[in-house]
């Protein structure tokens, strides 16, 4: 898993996605802080960034506010390993 900290700018004039440091990012979006749409668009702007399925990444704290903190679950679960044979 992946942490970062993301300072989102709603409503802005024109998208942006700016990496300040190795997890601070500054992302500013075209849609309004209503309705949860300003989120939804920084999910898909993360999702794309990090080359991973959008419901491989949540926001962990900031849900109402600029400053958020956000996972992007980048690993597959592991895969038990398989006995072969008779059971002992």
């Amino acid at each position: 898993m992946i942490y970062i900290h993301v300072k989102v700018t709603a409503g802005a004039g024109k998208e942006s996605f700016r990496k300040k440091s190795k997890d601070h990012f500054e992302i500013s979006v075209k849609e309004k802080a209503e309705r949860n749409m300003a989120n939804k668009k920084v999910l898909e702007l993360v999702a794309t960034h990090f080359k991973v399925s959008i419901n491989k990444v949540r926001i962990i704290n900031g849900h109402r506010h600029p400053s958020k903190l956000i996972v992007i679950e980048n690993e597959e679960p592991p895969v038990p390993p398989r006995r072969v044979g008779p059971a002992a």
